[in-house]
């Protein structure tokens, strides 16, 4: 049976899927959104990326916070268990050494709520992103 979202009126095929009544329109939002207790995670890894690429746009893609230069660059977002850094499919194969040890899988890299986020990779890989896709 779907589940129907009492805001909304989304239907869903599972009772009370997390999902977004309103799409956020800036990160500030899409943070603001998430559960209180893994905001200041999410802040550091804008953070991060910010610092790495600091050119690039700030927006909301594919309902996820967005790095964007002429195309999308790298997103992230919030899951239950981890927090998911989405450079792309070549991203994950270029740096898949560096990536060992990671929960990864194409074009995803999960990055658990309780362990210390790797500054300095996530600023690598997002440069390499942003040289290798912006327009």
């Amino acid at each position: 049976m779907n589940w129907k979202c009492p805001k909304c009126g989304r239907e869903f095929g599972r009772q009370g899927q997390d999902h977004y009544c309103v799409k956020p329109q800036s990160m500030d939002e899409y943070i603001a959104a998430q559960d209180e207790a893994v905001q200041p995670r999410l802040r550091e890894v804008r953070e991060i990326l910010h610092a790495a690429i600091p050119d690039a746009e700030e927006r909301i893609s594919w309902s996820m916070p967005t790095y964007w230069k002429g195309r999308n660059i790298i997103h992230f977002a919030a899951s239950k268990k981890h927090l998911g850094l989405y450079p792309g499919g070549e991203a994950t194969t270029v740096f898949a050494e560096a990536l060992k040890g990671f929960d990864v899988s194409k074009g995803t890299i999960r990055l658990p709520w309780n362990k210390e986020l790797p500054t300095e990779l996530i600023q690598t890989i997002a440069r390499w992103c942003y040289e290798a896709y912006r327009k």
